[in-house]
């Protein structure tokens, strides 16, 4: 989740603009890695394993450090954590440029993976060789995997879409608040979504809005399609993919109708909604069920609700990996460490703790997972709902500077929702800053 979590935070998301789990409740760890012991044995045998993250994966929380410690006595790892993606990742980069500070374990997030396969892959361990890659969805796999067909990086969660409402606010409004009436009113896509959001705003309650930001909903739309910023050949086609002005169009008219807050996620404003309970929904990925009860608070359990999102294509929004640097002091121990770590067993305690969906498919048939409800959502059945969701997911296409492109554009649907920025200039913008990037 972590926050970040599409490609992107997960984890974790680790917070994209758009994408991460947490850039809230999560401050850096001790020791920075730069610190030499981190990774030292003693005389009796003894190692410090340390595993760099961003965000929020969850380890630390369902207590795996220390069970990993227990049947292993002479192993203690060290998490290190950055709060947000965006800093993460150029250090992750540094590190690997000066092959100095890297971790025993790195977390890489989805929407950067693509770029880490094509130009960091040799200093990555392949862990197809110690780890069945087949355990997790297909997709996965892929999306770690180099040209030579070597697998730098261990699949930790996926960011299944769903839809989080609150069921008092759309009663209040007249609309149908069961979790499969709404789901009914949005199965043609997300421009029945937007004709919902015009029914509430007729009655909505003072005070509140639709949606959160129209930029949440154009990544949902955009992270439901397989071709998204490039083709299959690494070619930038952001500029004429057909998702991206679908999404693009629907962001613009949810402006234009004053359907959304205009608050990006995981901004103070943001937080701030969530626990005045000011937002009747928002494009949850599975690793935002956290992010809402944790700041919508106690005043609001029972009161939210989750339904299956718009349309018959989920969308994947999130999702991270665990790589092992080659330079490692430690590497057998690292990725033997990384293999229990996203094993079914493990990726269901995370679950349980954290709320983000496993991408090992051998969790989804532990009761934990399978039978799995949120009491906050209203009890809301997730492991099936997200189950159900994670099988239509498409294959996307991924490429180098996802991330770059998808936050460029979600800043300019920030302008269109709290300037008033006209789309053609806002796109204008948004295509002008890509290009200086991507080229």
């Amino acid at each position: 989740m972590r926050i970040t979590r599409n490609g992107g935070h997960g984890r974790r998301a680790a917070v994209l603009t758009t994408t991460v789990l947490t850039a809230s409740a999560l401050l850096l760890t001790g020791c920075s890695s730069d610190d030499k012991d981190s990774d030292a044995s003693d005389s009796n045998g003894n190692i410090t394993l340390t595993l760099a993250d961003f965000g929020q994966f969850g380890y630390k929380e369902a207590g795996l450090f220390a069970q990993y410690h227990k049947l292993h006595p002479n192993i203690t790892v060290k998490e290190e954590t950055t709060a947000n993606e965006q800093d993460y990742y150029p250090k992750l980069l540094q590190q690997l440029n000066t092959g100095s500070g890297l971790g025993d374990v790195t977390g890489i997030e989805v929407g950067r993976i693509k770029e880490v396969v094509d130009t960091q892959a040799a200093k990555f361990t392949d862990l197809s060789k110690s780890i069945n890659v087949g355990d997790w969805v297909s997709w996965k796999e892929k999306q770690a995997t180099a040209k030579d067909g070597t697998v730098i990086g261990a699949g930790t969660d996926i960011g299944p879409m769903s839809l989080c409402y609150r069921r008092d606010l759309f009663e209040k409004a007249g609309l149908p608040a069961d979790r499969e009436a709404v789901a009914e009113a949005v199965k043609g896509g997300w421009e029945d979504y937007l004709k919902l959001g015009e029914k509430y705003k007729k009655k909505a309650p003072a005070g509140t809005f639709f949606m959160d930001s129209a930029s949440a909903m154009y990544n949902a739309v955009v992270s439901s399609n397989a071709k998204q910023y490039y083709d299959a050949d690494g070619k930038a086609i952001y500029k004429d993919s057909p998702s991206v002005q679908q999404g693009w169009n629907l962001a613009a008219e949810a402006a234009s109708k004053k359907l959304t807050q205009g608050l990006p996620q995981f901004t103070d404003g943001w937080t701030a909604a969530l626990r005045k309970g000011t937002v009747a929904t928002v494009a949850c990925p599975a690793w935002m069920a956290a992010q809402i009860s944790v700041n919508s608070g106690d005043a609001f359990k029972g009161k939210w609700d989750i339904s299956r999102a718009p349309g018959s294509t989920a969308a994947n929004w999130g999702g991270s990996f665990l790589a092992v640097p080659k330079s490692g002091k430690h590497v057998k121990e690292a990725t033997e460490l990384v293999k229990w770590l996203t094993a079914p067993e493990q990726q269901a305690a995370v679950f349980e703790k954290i709320g983000v969906f496993p991408s090992n498919k051998g969790a989804y048939e532990l009761a934990s997972v399978k039978n799995a409800k949120l009491p906050y959502f209203n009890d809301a059945p997730i492991g099936q709902i997200y189950a159900e969701e994670a099988a239509s997911i498409p294959e996307a296409v991924l490429g180098a500077k996802d991330a770059t492109i998808k936050d460029t554009i979600s800043n300019q649907i920030n302008n269109m929702e709290k300037r008033g920025t006209k789309p053609a200039d806002a796109w204008k913008a948004a295509t002008e800053s890509i290009d200086k990037v991507i080229g």
